[in-house]
C-alpha cells in the first residue's frame, strides 16, 4: 500500500526523533553499564551473612555505579582462597571478610589498606574495644566488623524441665558431661551435646583451643617448645572424644557451626557450646523450631577460667590488590553501619541482627526485648582476653588461635588429627603425636625452634 505525501512528510520526522531518542537512551544505558564498578565480596556462608547478600541489592540501588559480584563459600575453602589470593597478589578479591588472627598479621605485611579516612558519622568510638583493637595494627582500623562473638553454653529448657534437671550459672565440663549423659535420647533423636567435629583451625579447634585452656594447657611453653602431648591436652581430648562418641549425633566429625546450628534449631541437641553470635537465630522463630525453648549459660570451664570463652569478629578488609578500593570502603562501611543493623531488625526479626559490634546495637529498644541474651552476650565479648589466654604462661596471644602466622597451617593439621580421633580413624594419643610432629616441623621451618 502506498503512504499518502501528506501522511509520509508527518509521520517519519516523529521516527527519526523517536529512533534518536531510543538510541540516545541505548547509549546512556551501555555508558552507565561501562562505568559500573564491579566489586568481588568473598565471605562464608553463614547466615548474616546471607542476610547481607540479600540486603545489598539496597546498596546497589543507592549506588547504581557499583556492582556486587558474591563468593559465598564454605568457611575453610573461603580461608584458603582469601588466603592464596592475598599471598599471591591476585587480586581477585576487592573485599576480603577475615578476622581478628588475619587483620593484624596481613596489615604488619602490607596486605590491607588502612581505614583511617571513614567519615564522622560512622563512629568508631561505638565499636567494641576489644574487637576494634583486635583489628587495629599500630593504632590503625585495618578491618571493619561485621559481626563479633565470643562462646557461651546453650541448652534446652523443656528436656532439662522433663527430666528435673538445672543448668548450673556456671557450669564445669564434668557437670555438662552429667547432663549430656542424662538428656541423650537416640531412639527419639535428640542428642545430649553437639559440639564441632569438623577440622579447621577456625572450625573444630576453634572450641577444642577453649577446651584445651580450661583444663589448663596451652599450645606453646615459653620457648615456643609445642605442648600438644602434654597431659592436659590428653585429659581435654579424652573427654571430647569420650563425651562425643556417647553423646553426641551421629558423623560429629564432619559437623562445624552450620551444621550444629541445624541440629540444634531443629530440636536435635539438648545442649550446644558454640558462638554467641547463634543466639540470635536460636531465638528467633521466623529461623528456629526451639526458639521458645533455649536456655543459655556461659561456656563451661574446668582447671581454669582462662581462655574458656573465645572471642572473634568477622570483619571485611580492602585488599591493596584492590583496583576499586573507594568503592569497596564505600560497601563496607554501609555494610557494618548502624543503618544496616536496623535494616536487619526490619526485615528478619530484632532477635537476629548481627552481634557484638556496636555499643549502640544494645541501647536499641526492640534488640533488648526481643534478646534475653544480649547483656550476657556484650559481657562476654568484652571480657574475654586474648592476652591471657592461658593459665601458665605462653608467649603468644589469642585465646582459641596463636597470633603467629605459621598457626593457619600447623592449626589445620592438628584439627585433621583430632578429627580423625573423633572418627575413630586415629587413638587420641596417636592424633596429639601427629599434631605435636606436625607442629614442631612448622615451628622449626618457621625459625622458632633450633
Amino acid at each position: 500500500m502506498k503512504m499518502k505525501p501528506g501522511i509520509s512528510r508527518r509521520i517519519l520526522p516523529a521516527l527519526r526523533r523517536r529512533w534518536l531518542l531510543l538510541a540516545t537512551l541505548f547509549g546512556m544505558v551501555v555508558a552507565s553499564t561501562a562505568h559500573a564498578t564491579t566489586l568481588t565480596i568473598g565471605v562464608p556462608n553463614n547466615n548474616d551473612q546471607i542476610e547481607l547478600k540479600k540486603l545489598s541489592s539496597e546498596f546497589e540501588k543507592a549506588n547504581p555505579d557499583i556492582k556486587l559480584n558474591w563468593l559465598i563459600l564454605e568457611e575453610n575453602v573461603l580461608r584458603q582462597r582469601l588466603t592464596t589470593d592475598i599471598t599471591t597478589n591476585s587480586g581477585q578479591f576487592d573485599v576480603l571478610m577475615i578476622g581478628l588472627y588475619e587483620a593484624p598479621l596481613w596489615a604488619k605485611r602490607g596486605w590491607l589498606v588502612p581505614l583511617n579516612n571513614l567519615p564522622a558519622d560512622y563512629d568508631t568510638n561505638d565499636l567494641f574495644k576489644t574487637v576494634r583493637d583486635g583489628l587495629s595494627y599500630g593504632g590503625t582500623l585495618y578491618a571493619l566488623p561485621f559481626n563479633a562473638e565470643s562462646s557461651m553454653t546453650f541448652y534446652r529448657k523443656d528436656l532439662f524441665a522433663a527430666k528435673g534437671l538445672t543448668m548450673p550459672s556456671q557450669p564445669t565440663y564434668a557437670q555438662i558431661a552429667q547432663l549430656a549423659d542424662k538428656l541423650t535420647d537416640k531412639a527419639n533423636g535428640v542428642y545430649g551435646i553437639c559440639l564441632r567435629g569438623k577440622a579447621g583451625w577456625g572450625e573444630n579447634m576453634a572450641y577444642v583451643g577453649t577446651l584445651v585452656n580450661t583444663f589448663g594447657g596451652r599450645w606453646f611453653d615459653e620457648k615456643w617448645q609445642p605442648q600438644i602431648t602434654s597431659p592436659e591436652w590428653k585429659s581435654a581430648i579424652d573427654f571430647y572424644v569420650d563425651l562425643m562418641k556417647r553423646d553426641g549425633p551421629p558423623g560429629a566429625s564432619s559437623n562445624g557451626f552450620n551444621e550444629n546450628l541445624s541440629l540444634m534449631t531443629s530440636g536435635k541437641c539438648a545442649i550446644w557450646v558454640d558462638a554467641t553470635s547463634a543466639a540470635g537465630i536460636l531465638y528467633n522463630p521466623k529461623e528456629s523450631s526451639v526458639s521458645d525453648k533455649v536456655g543459655f549459660a556461659p561456656a563451661p570451664v574446668q582447671a581454669t577460667r582462662n581462655g574458656s570463652q573465645w572471642l572473634w569478629s568477622w570483619a571485611f578488609a580492602v585488599p591493596k590488590t584492590s583496583r576499586s578500593q573507594d568503592a569497596a570502603k564505600k560497601f563496607i562501611e554501609w555494610a557494618t553501619s548502624k543503618q544496616y543493623i536496623r535494616m536487619v531488625g526490619s526485615d528478619i526479626g530484632w532477635a537476629s541482627l548481627p552481634p557484638g559490634t556496636r555499643l549502640s546495637t544494645y541501647q536499641i529498644a526492640e534488640y533488648k526485648q526481643a534478646a534475653p541474651f544480649a547483656g550476657f552476650v556484650q559481657k562476654a565479648i568484652e571480657t574475654a582476653d586474648p592476652t591471657h589466654p592461658t593459665a601458665k604462661p605462653v608467649p603468644y596471644t589469642g585465646i582459641q588461635f596463636v597470633a603467629i602466622p605459621e598457626f593457619q597451617s600447623f592449626g589445620a593439621m592438628v584439627g585433621q588429627s583430632i578429627a580423625g580421633a573423633l572418627a575413630g580413624q586415629l587413638t587420641v594419643d596417636q592424633a596429639l603425636q601427629a599434631g605435636q610432629s606436625a607442629t614442631e616441623r612448622a615451628m622449626r621451618q618457621a625459625g622458632y625452634l633450633k
